[in-house]
């Protein structure tokens, strides 16, 4: 398997996780702090300009999702 095709089944995870549970993966569920340290290393890459561009148009998308899924304080 080569690291794209492992980029993309990472991706491909946390997508369908978002889609299913209607919300980010958290870094408080041992189950779900991959996803989330993934979610950050990938960002960390975009705003540093590392990020392969063809890896780029997809994980806009991620952000896309994920900022319909965005934590909203209830005491606000």
């Amino acid at each position: 398997m080569t690291q794209d095709e492992r980029w993309l089944v990472q991706w491909k995870e946390v997508m369908d996780f978002m889609e299913a549970n209607k919300r980010r993966p958290s870094k408080f569920v041992y189950e779900e702090r991959g996803m989330r340290n993934w979610w950050k290393h990938q960002q960390k890459l975009l705003n540093a300009g590392e990020l392969k561009p063809d890896r780029i148009e997809r994980f806009n998308e991620l952000l896309k999702l994920g900022e319909r899924y965005k934590h909203v304080n209830q005491y606000a």
